[in-house]
């Protein structure tokens, strides 16, 4: 029996995927083929956008449109990847969503997918819900692999069902913003279904599917992520897994509707700035060259921990009670290749804040008398 899970916008959700497959399947044999994206922002690598087929060796083919990326692939300097090692610690099979030809090549991939595995279930999963953002949405920066994705799928003729985990965890659409779309719950994660991808979370650099496997494991309060230090809510509906009827979604998305007859990554960039007045791709070329001009600092543990006592406290004053181990290095002024350095001291110096994958603030308070 083969099940097919389309990760709508790569990285993390290829993760989620992984946990969805074990936690509505796990007895059943054979794992899910996972179709993703290759586009791990500048944590993981320096090079703006997602990778193509071009930028790996060791891929194998499965259809003249769709190569398979095992464990021994690797992407060419100076691209990074997390796949290659996804592949080698999780029995699942990872295939390349190639996004240079748009929505019209996406479209190709998942078909021919469909054709040669004929897949008892399709699912398009995305962590957080952006994929439904309307395009005009404050709070949207991240809407260009999820609105492709969707516009891709909405085009396959094969029934494909949406699915949402921890709606608002992503921070680009806030959960209420979501609810009236929202469909059945379909799964709600528990601390046994993080299991599976436990070793991966501990490595990987996602937020928003570490916070869903956090509050699978019971974790509640107020997160902040990324560089900007935004507010996530942990609650008890942050666990969730929604269906979204696939055709409501395509009408409340107006980036996906406007590059479904796309034939290139530059064709969805240009219309990504018209829609939503921006495109994500621009922000890490402006970020990558930033980055470049920074001076290499050497990780000093005395200098982090001061720091990171003083942010402690500030943080806890605003009301958070957990953060990423990314959204630390960033606070911090640390630039990604010490994010791993950073961990490690931490976890040695005080694990009993380590609420995984996440940064306790609140395990250290002093009560008040």
């Amino acid at each position: 029996m083969t099940r097919l899970i389309v990760a709508a916008g790569g990285g993390g959700d290829a993760v989620a995927a992984a946990m969805l497959d074990a936690a509505l399947y796990g007895d059943e044999g054979d794992h899910a083929v996972i179709l993703t994206y290759a586009w791990d922002r500048l944590l993981i690598d320096p090079v703006p956008g997602p990778r193509g087929v071009d930028d790996f060796t060791g891929l194998e083919v499965i259809t003249p449109a769709v190569w398979k990326v095992p464990a021994k692939a690797r992407p060419i300097a100076p691209a990074g990847s997390t796949l290659p090692r996804l592949a080698a610690e999780l029995p699942h099979t990872f295939t390349l969503i190639d996004p240079r030809q748009g929505a019209e090549g996406v479209t190709r991939q998942v078909e021919e997918l469909v054709t040669r595995l004929r897949p008892t279930t399709i699912d398009l999963l995305d962590v957080g819900g952006d994929v439904l953002a309307r395009g005009n949405e404050p709070t949207l920066k991240s809407p260009l692999a999820d609105s492709l994705t969707l516009a891709a799928c909405g085009q396959v003729n094969a029934p494909i069902r949406l699915l949402v985990a921890g709606p608002g965890l992503d921070g680009e659409l806030p959960h209420e913003d979501l609810r009236g779309i929202l469909g059945p719950i379909v799964h709600t994660f528990a601390a046994k279904d993080a299991e599976p991808i436990s070793s991966v979370l501990e490595w990987h650099p996602s937020e928003a599917t570490g916070m869903l496997a956090a509050t699978a494991r019971g974790v509640r309060g107020t997160c902040e992520v990324r560089d900007a230090g935004l507010p996530i809510s942990l609650t008890d509906e942050s666990p969730a897994v929604h269906m979204v009827d696939l055709d409501e979604a395509l009408s409340r998305n107006e980036l996906a509707r406007a590059i479904m007859a796309t034939t290139t990554l530059d064709e969805v960039e240009r219309l990504s700035r018209e829609v939503c007045g921006f495109s994500e791709i621009d922000y890490e070329r402006n970020k990558a060259t930033w980055l470049k001009d920074q001076p290499a600092e050497e990780f000093d543990p005395g200098t982090v921990l001061s720091q990171l006592e003083r942010f402690e406290n500030e943080a806890r004053s605003r009301g958070v009670t957990h953060t990423t181990f990314r959204r630390l290095a960033e606070a911090l002024g640390l630039p990604g290749s010490q994010r791993e350095a950073l961990r490690s001291l931490l976890l040695e110096t005080a694990p009993e804040q380590y609420a995984a994958p996440l940064w306790d603030l609140t395990a250290t308070e002093t009560p008040s008398p």
